[in-house]
């Protein structure tokens, strides 16, 4: 007797379904897809209990012929790809014809459709046990409606894994705000229990574009957002980053978008990490909306049922672009962007919404202290005495550029021409951070510009200043070798050795001389002078895992900042260190010139702004 049988497709497709179809949100994200792919400006999501009862997705898109109904229920049956060379470029969300079957097997489930130019619509229905579709006449605008219910009425087991109605419809919610967000121009509208949730119209402006994500994602979000629009190689990126003020706890607010596909990738984490990386506070994840396009050849989307992760061909280049354009526009932020920012806030407030959202998210978007960033970068003579020393045989010619520089800082401030505050300091014109009043307890660096008081501390400020000078100073010259006076020979793997090949070039640019001494044993012969006495070993092969699994590494980059910081640390004024208000001024000023001085090296913010209406409402003025 043979043991080898065929599945029923009843079960195949429960099987499908286990891919597919994990809990309500999924169906809805499967229907949703389903929609867009259809060409839907509209779409009506009602949900009772949570999804287990009812599931209604409705949209105004092309429609399904009468003839097609039916097979659009049956398994691996789609009008998305044809040949393979679809399959290599796919320019849809939905592809593989699965996922009416797969749901329609574990739940009951109808679909009604009117195909575009035709006077009357049909539809066709079918449960979980035989799946035999029932097709009759139904009255339908252009469009489809899709009906799902009982979900997993035919398959308990699965049902009992579901959690409480107030947990899954929070996935539903989370699964249509994504898909709102990768579509600004569809309408979106979701009710649950016969109550209106959002009401998500189309966006037609910049401005439409604050709004819908305001509501969307909160208000604090986007008081922090920065517009991204970078272009290159083939590929753009565009959406809005949050300022390193704007921190989050968990990985909570984080959208990334491919050809108007959501997905989550360890390439792009990486690569948005790496732009964070000394701006962020430790352990905290940075929130951002972007979206990625490229050429769908160049992305292969069929790599997870759920279609949730992708692979770039060229995942190198990728990481790069994502890398240099963000961090770009990090760098980019000015403190006179926050005075912008409010500005655009209160005409949002005060203008006729683009949408209505029948209640905000109940995310704990917490409040934040405004923090800003600032760019350009210049070198003054402004700077603080330091006493830091680098160990012995540290640097060399140009390295000991680095030491000179600090020496330089030797001298307190010299510069204080023109820093005198004008009459009208706090009128227009001023600078962004304004101009210094007094200090507080030697820590703390009071200043008043056009909004209100600035708060600084000049420790964290100065320090940052002193960083991104010794990158500067670093960064203009070729990296400097040390040859070590005893070769360290390395085991490594076949394919760490064939990485060694491909990245020769690249592992050069470093400053780190690998050659191989064998098949599976490389000698490393130089390291960067900086990290002469760091774990050698550890070095080279934290390198090659990067560039395995990223197609880059930033490991001694990494290492060389991290001593950096270390000098700068100490190369900052310091605490109690009473300064003249011309001193402050210059200090303020070098600010105002430097790349991401909202933020210390270690990531904590340099300064803060209290605006009028926050002082006033401190002391209830006005009521």
């Amino acid at each position: 007797m043979s043991l080898i049988k065929s599945l029923s497709p009843r079960l195949a497709n429960q099987i499908a379904a286990g891919e597919v179809v994990e809990r309500p949100a999924s169906v809805i994200k499967e229907l949703v897809e389903n929609a867009l792919d259809a060409g839907a400006r509209r779409i009506d999501i009602d949900v009772e209990e949570g999804g287990v009862k009812l599931i209604r997705v409705r949209d105004d898109g092309c429609g399904i012929e009468k003839e097609d109904l039916g097979l659009a229920l049956a398994r691996h049956a789609t009008s998305k790809i044809i040949t393979l060379d679809d399959l290599e470029a796919v320019a849809t969300l939905g592809f593989r014809g699965e996922a009416l079957a797969s749901i329609c097997s574990v739940s009951r489930l109808s679909l009604t459709s009117c195909y575009q130019g035709c006077s009357e619509g049909w539809c066709v229905t079918a449960e979980g046990r035989d799946l035999k579709p029932q097709l009759a006449p139904a009255a339908h605008t252009q469009g489809s409606t899709v009906e799902v219910r009982d979900l997993f009425y035919n398959t308990p087991a699965r049902r009992k894994f579901l959690r409480s109605e107030k947990t899954e419809f929070a996935h539903i919610e989370e699964v249509v705000k994504r898909q709102a967000l990768s579509r600004p121009g569809v309408a979106f509208n979701l009710r649950h229990n016969g109550r209106v949730i959002h009401q998500v119209r189309p966006v037609a402006s910049e401005n439409d574009e604050r709004r819908r994500l305001m509501a969307l994602l909160g208000q604090p979000f986007m008081e922090h957002a920065v517009r991204v629009e970078r272009e290159g190689s083939g590929m753009v990126l565009s959406g809005w980053v949050a300022e390193p003020a704007f921190s989050r706890s968990q990985a909570d607010l984080q959208y990334f978008f491919v050809n108007g596909r959501v997905i989550r990738d360890r390439l792009v984490a990486h690569a948005v990490r790496q732009a964070y990386q000394d701006v962020l506070y430790h352990g905290r994840h940075p929130a951002f909306v972007l979206y990625f396009e490229i050429d769908p050849s160049q992305v292969d989307v069929n790599v997870h049922p759920t279609k949730h992760e992708v692979r770039f061909r060229e995942g190198r280049m990728v990481h790069n672009f994502l890398y240099g354009s963000l961090h770009r526009a990090l760098a980019d932020i000015r403190p006179e962007n926050r005075s912008s920012a409010a500005q655009e806030r209160a005409t949002l407030e005060m203008a006729t919404p683009a949408l209505m959202p029948a209640r905000l998210p109940d995310s704990a978007f917490g409040t934040q202290t405004a923090l800003t960033l600032t760019d350009r970068p210049a070198l003054s003579a402004a700077s603080a005495s330091s006493s830091f020393s680098p160990p012995p045989g540290t640097f060399s010619a140009p390295v000991a550029d680095v030491q000179r520089t600090l020496e330089a800082y030797g001298q307190l401030y010299g510069r204080t021409e023109s820093i005198a505050p004008p009459s009208g300091a706090a009128g227009e014109g001023a600078p962004p951070l304004g101009y210094a009043l007094a200090q507080l307890h030697g820590i703390y660096i009071l200043a008043q510009n056009q909004a209100g008081l600035i708060l600084v501390d000049m420790h964290a400020a100065h320090e940052r200043i002193v960083y991104e000078r010794l990158k500067q100073s670093i960064g203009t010259h070729s990296v400097v070798r040390q040859p070590l006076l005893v070769p360290l020979s390395l085991a490594v793997s076949r394919s760490e050795m064939l990485q060694l090949e491909e990245s020769d070039e690249f592992i050069q640019e470093y400053g780190l001389t690998l050659e191989p001494a064998g098949p599976e044993t490389i000698v490393v012969r130089q390291v960067p002078a900086l990290l002469a006495r760091s774990n050698i070993e550890r070095l080279v092969r934290d390198v090659l895992s990067d560039l395995m699994t990223h197609g880059r590494s930033s490991r001694i980059e990494e290492r060389r900042n991290a001593l950096l910081g270390t000098m700068a640390c100490h190369g900052a004024v310091r605490a109690n260190r009473q300064l003249t208000l011309p001193e402050m001024n210059v200090l303020l000023r070098d600010m105002e010139a430097t790349e991401r001085s909202g933020q210390c090296n270690h990531g904590r913010p340099t300064w803060v702004q209290l605006d009028m209406a926050a002082l006033d409402k401190l002391f209830m003025r006005g009521r």
